[in-house]
Formats: structure tokens, sequence, C-alpha cells
């Protein structure tokens, strides 16, 4: 048979190609129905992430002490959280994201290190 047009049997409970299998219920919108109009890129993310470790580390550097690392890392946090919040008000959310994490983070190693230094000394170190 040549040039004979070849003709797929398709099981009969079977939809067409192509086609839902069942009708959707209407619970998950086929579509997607809501788009953020300012979405968070990873990219900018990483931007507020460098640069809160970078204003993090230049107020760390001040003092040379424990108590003095502490507290510089404690208001370098606060202006850094104020800045964030500003952003993500009306700046780039994305950027105020990784500002946020990185000085979360940042306050994590001071408590680390006045715990350990709290733990090791005996005496409270903020005093």
């Amino acid at each position: 048979m040549k040039g004979a047009a070849t003709v797929v049997q398709q099981h009969p409970a079977m939809p067409p190609a192509g086609l839902p299998r069942t009708p959707p219920s209407g619970l998950f919108p086929s579509s997607r129905t809501y788009r953020e109009p300012h979405p968070v890129r990873g990219g900018a993310v990483a931007a507020g992430a460098g640069s809160a470790a970078v204003w993090l580390l230049a107020f760390g550097v001040v003092e040379s002490s424990v108590r003095g690392y502490a507290y510089w890392t404690l208001l370098a946090g606060c202006i850094a959280w104020i800045v964030a919040a500003l952003l993500a008000r009306v700046g780039d959310r994305g950027v105020a994201v990784g500002v946020a994490a990185v000085t979360g983070f940042g306050w994590s190693i001071a408590a680390i290190i006045v715990a350990v230094t709290w733990a090791t000394r005996g005496d409270w170190p903020l005093w």
C-alpha cells in the first residue's frame, strides 16, 4: 500500500490528544490568575546580601573587644533593618530581603560570639 495514510486507533475511553482527561474542577486554576507586579529576583537578593555583609563588616571592625563588636553590630543591624523596611515599602523588595537575611545572620554571629565569650570567661561581656 504505497502512499496510504496510516490511521492510529485510539482507546475509546481516552479523549483525543491534547485535551484534559477530566474536566478541571475550578479549585486549581489552569492558568495563572495573579502575577506579582514587582517580583523578587535572585540578583537583587544577592546584591542586598552583599551590601549588608559589607555594611556589617565595616561596623564590626571598628572595635576590637567583644563588647564593642556586639554593640556596633547591633547598631549597624538596626540601621540596616530600617533601610530594608524602606526598601520593602518603596524600593526593590529583593534587595530588602537580602539585607534583612544577612542582618539576621550577622546578629546571630554576634550572639554566638557573646555566648562563647560568656561561657569561656564566666562573666557577661556586654556590661
